[in-house]
């Protein structure tokens, strides 16, 4: 019989971590009274992950399934794999490591239990360093303006999707996306609701500044065209003004005469349009590096095996 949860959780090197996941995240679906299933995706794990989460699945063939990759395809790719392969009417996203406890699996559901088709999750009280707690508030304001979308918290990966939602997200296309902003764009009911978050004890965050700032172009430039647009009116913006300055010059050269000291504020307009230019041709590039990667039309993954227990009941 089909469960009527999925609990999705991605993992990379996350060795430290697991045995306490198992020993929190089994209890709680135990206790939900619901039909369940947990799919872990070993995304290309370097460390013992994989050997830890195969004798789970050995421990527990009935409910749980391994998705195991060929390499290291990211976070969100993971996802979108397990979401091709979930079996439940209720699909639920999990960091493994821990920061956002299993315990709050039941709230979401219950939100979905509600009718709701996506909920999201804003994180209380949030356990990460000041300057990415201060960094992550700017960087939403901007994407949510950038997107149009409503999502005050973009890094919080527990959230709940309704089935639907999952195989619209499945049968994308996209080389590259960002799963809560598709969730968000296809639901019809969303609600958004604040979840525990808990300060990471084992490992290291797997997303460096610069996978953070990756991840944000990602998220802008799958989204809207604004970024573009911005480009165009800046464009327009300084032609004007370089106008009105050129006509200033010319009139004050007439009637004051040349000055030498003027060089540096020309040297300083110079390097000021110089850098426009350059973020500009950075902007257009992204755009056209993702054109790219979608007209390669190469997998996104590329799974090696699937452990998992058959309607028979026989292990695969």
């Amino acid at each position: 019989m089909a469960p009527e949860v999925s609990i999705v959780i991605p993992v990379y090197n996350e060795e430290e971590s697991l045995p306490r996941l198992f020993a929190e995240l089994y209890p709680v679906m135990e206790n939900l009274g619901r039909r369940y299933e947990i799919v872990f995706v070993n995304d290309g794990s370097q460390d013992k992950s994989f050997a830890m989460l195969y004798d789970f699945w050995k421990i527990h063939p009935q409910v749980v399934r391994l998705i195991d990759f060929n390499g290291n395809f990211g976070q969100h790719m993971a996802i979108m794999a397990a979401f091709s392969h979930v079996r439940g009417n209720f699909v639920i996203t999990l960091d493994a490591d821990l920061q956002n406890p299993p315990s709050e699996i039941p709230k979401l559901i219950k939100q979905m239990d509600a009718g709701h088709d996506v909920v999201g999750s804003c994180r209380k009280n949030r356990h990460d360093p000041f300057f990415r707690k201060a960094a992550s508030k700017v960087v939403n304001k901007i994407t949510n303006s950038i997107t149009g979308l409503h999502i005050n918290d973009y890094g919080c990966m527990l959230r709940g999707y309704d089935r639907r939602i999952t195989d619209i997200i499945a049968n994308s296309n996209e080389s590259t996306t960002f799963i809560p902003a598709l969730g968000q764009k296809y639901a019809v009911n969303p609600v958004e609701i604040t979840v525990e978050h808990r300060e990471r004890e084992f490992g290291v965050s797997k997303y460096s500044i610069f996978r953070l700032i990756r991840l944000n172009f990602d998220l802008m430039t799958s989204f809207s065209l604004s970024p573009l647009q911005w480009v165009t009116m800046s464009g327009i913006g300084i032609s004007v003004l370089s106008f009105l300055l050129v006509a200033y010059i010319l009139i004050r050269r007439f009637v004051i005469g040349s000055e030498a000291e003027g060089l540096f504020t020309l040297m300083a307009i110079q390097f000021f349009l110089t850098g426009i230019s350059i973020m500009s041709l950075g902007i257009i590039g992204e755009y056209i590096g993702r054109i790219y990667k979608q007209i390669q039309k190469r997998p996104r993954f590329v799974i090696k095996k699937i452990w998992e227990e058959d309607i028979n009941g026989q292990n695969n």
